[in-house]
């Protein structure tokens, strides 16, 4: 299904002339390429999961705010903003986030339902919440949460 929407996506784009959304989607469909390939060496024949594409979603949006702090510190004001308006593409393809008090308590379930006793089940209960919310939660964030709740 998401798959269908980043190609309707784009042509929508190339109607609309919108050469930032028709740049990112291309950019998008192609990183999807290469994980669909990469794939093919695992045996998965029929591309990757909406899971995965989800979480390599989440890695470019990761990658960009990256970008923006390094182009803020150079004073590229115009590159800074170029990778903004990438973001924004990019999120319209992702499930609505979870909201700091939601993902808190999604960890504190999480913790529960794995029995996590310490920092040493950290792993057993980021392993859960990637699993079920995917695209939904920011996972660096979510860890510290974690930490401090299993500390």
């Amino acid at each position: 299904m998401l798959r269908t929407r980043l190609n309707e996506a784009l042509k929508e784009a190339m109607r609309a002339k919108n050469q930032r959304a028709i740049s990112t989607v291309r950019l998008i469909l192609a990183a999807l390429k290469d994980r669909d390939i990469a794939a093919r060496t695992r045996g998965v024949t029929d591309g990757i999961g909406e899971d995965e594409i989800l979480q390599m979603l989440q890695t470019m949006i990761k990658q960009r705010r990256e970008a923006i702090a390094l182009y803020e510190q150079g004073g590229r004001l115009e590159l800074a903003e170029q990778e903004r308006e990438e973001i924004v593409v990019i999120e319209g393809f992702m499930p609505r986030q979870l909201s700091e008090a939601e993902a808190r308590a999604a960890i504190a379930a999480a913790i529960q339902e794995t029995g996590a006793a310490g920092i040493k089940d950290m792993g057993k209960v980021m392993a859960e919440l990637r699993a079920r919310y995917a695209g939904q939660m920011d996972f660096g964030k979510a860890s510290g949460w974690a930490r401090e709740a299993l500390g």
